[in-house]
């Protein structure tokens, strides 16, 4: 089968404006090795956003990135993007007339924009993953609310793709709630590498402190406060929070230096570690060195850092929504505590039970890597997904003619004339913050 996936960046380790997006490349990218490697043809069409990045590259065996240029060659905020889906769109319709692919698969509302305009007209099949739904984002109250524009986009690229993969199912009854036909909706969540991922490997070296790992990136600092505040009540033990720049820019970033601020006066300075930047390589070793995994987020939608743990081996203490209420099994694989952002008095009297018993503590690592390697491995993501692009059946170029092919895609008009709505208002958006 030849499959195109289109994403908005092909490089997990690239600069990116949020870390989410980064998190949305590995999942790309980690879905195209994987069709390839069960012998299919897949071509990742990404936006080209650096200079550096060629026209086309080959990412592994079967797989092929091909940079599309469509706006600056550099990173763009979503809502921003708006603007330069036409010409993406385009892009897309042009390859895809020579060069067609049995099925496309789109990741965010604005790559399911692109790829339902580039494949109008062609008879070619569109399955949207949006990894994060505004709607979501609204109720969960995120910093950064999403506009009314994008949520009603979203609703009109999930009625008109053939097919829509939700990351959880909380995403499956918020995909139902906008319109979308239920039998068109298929749960397939983010996957792991249960090989690089897994509770066997070299452990990152720690001291005799019980060391708690932060799931959210130092791009997070509300987030990450609470934690530090739950730290002053937990003798003992370290918190390591992961990620951020490189070592000489780690003692100037800005949420560091609040975050330790904060921490010296709670009288924990000594027990807040800042590891910077992490190879990838690095990352499973630091994954297992971890007693706890712990997220303080109100909204997890894909929750890539927390199967990566729990394949390691780690258990995990997060808030019970998004995917992880579907992944971390209660008090079987971790801990799930109520939605919302956890109070960090609650938050460390959980952590300190927890790890007052070393038994329940290994029972739940044990439980977490099986939970990984079973349900999220990418051998079984992978046919979750090839089932549902085999159902998704449409007929061929040849019978879709200028007189029958506008009633089929008049969703797609409707997407469009949003799309043109959300630019204009992302347009005085940025004119008004600057």
């Amino acid at each position: 089968m030849r499959i195109a996936l289109v994403a908005p960046s092909s490089d997990p380790f690239a600069a990116h404006l949020d870390p989410r997006s980064a998190a949305e490349a590995t999942r790309v990218l980690s879905l195209a090795r994987s069709l390839a490697a069960v012998g299919h043809r897949i071509t990742v069409y990404a936006r080209k956003d650096s200079d550096a990045l060629p026209e086309s590259a080959i990412a592994a065996p079967g797989v092929t990135i091909e940079h599309v240029p469509a706006g600056p060659a550099a990173p763009v905020e979503p809502d921003a993007l708006t603007a330069h889906l036409p010409e993406f769109g385009n892009y897309l319709t042009q390859r895809w007339r020579r060069n067609r692919p049995d099925v496309v698969h789109a990741h965010s509302w604005a790559m399911g924009l692109a790829a339902l305009a580039g494949a109008r007209g062609l008879g070619i099949p569109v399955v949207q993953t949006f990894g994060s739904l505004g709607g979501a984002e609204r109720r969960y109250g995120l910093q950064e609310t999403p506009s009314d524009a994008r949520i009603r986009l979203e609703a009109c690229i999930a009625r008109s793709a053939d097919a829509v993969l939700a990351s959880s199912a909380e995403e499956l009854a918020d995909l139902a709630r906008l319109g979308v036909p239920r039998a068109k909706i298929k749960v397939v969540p983010c996957g792991v590498d249960t090989e690089q991922f897994s509770a066997d490997g070299p452990v990152a070296e720690r001291g005799a402190r019980v060391r708690l790992l932060a799931a959210e990136p130092l791009t997070e600092p509300d987030s990450l406060a609470i934690t530090v505040h739950a730290l002053a009540d937990i003798p003992d033990a370290e918190l390591v929070i992961m990620g951020g720049p490189d070592k000489a820019g780690l003692t100037k970033n800005k949420a560091r230096q609040d975050l330790m601020r904060m921490a010296k006066t709670l009288g924990v300075g000594n027990r807040l570690v800042f590891t910077g930047r992490i190879a990838p390589e690095d990352l499973p070793a630091l994954l297992r060195s971890a007693d706890v995994l712990v997220s303080t987020a109100p909204y997890e939608p894909v929750g890539l850092t927390m199967l990566q743990a729990m394949a390691c081996g780690t258990p995990v203490v997060t808030p019970a929504t998004g995917a992880a209420q579907d992944a971390v099994v209660d008090a079987t694989t971790g801990l799930l505590l109520p939605p919302g952002i956890p109070h960090p008095a609650r938050l460390a009297s959980v952590l300190r039970r927890l790890l007052a018993n070393s038994l329940r503590l290994e029972a739940y690592g044990i439980g977490a890597a099986d939970r990984a390697k079973s349900r999220y491995s990418w051998e079984r993501i992978v046919r979750e997904t090839l089932t549902a692009y085999a159902g998704c059946v449409r007929r061929p170029p040849a019978a879709v003619t200028a007189k029958n092919a506008e009633p089929e895609h008049a969703p797609a008009d409707e997407a469009g004339n949003e799309a043109g709505e959300a630019s204009r208002s992302s347009g005085q958006a940025r004119k008004a913050h600057a």
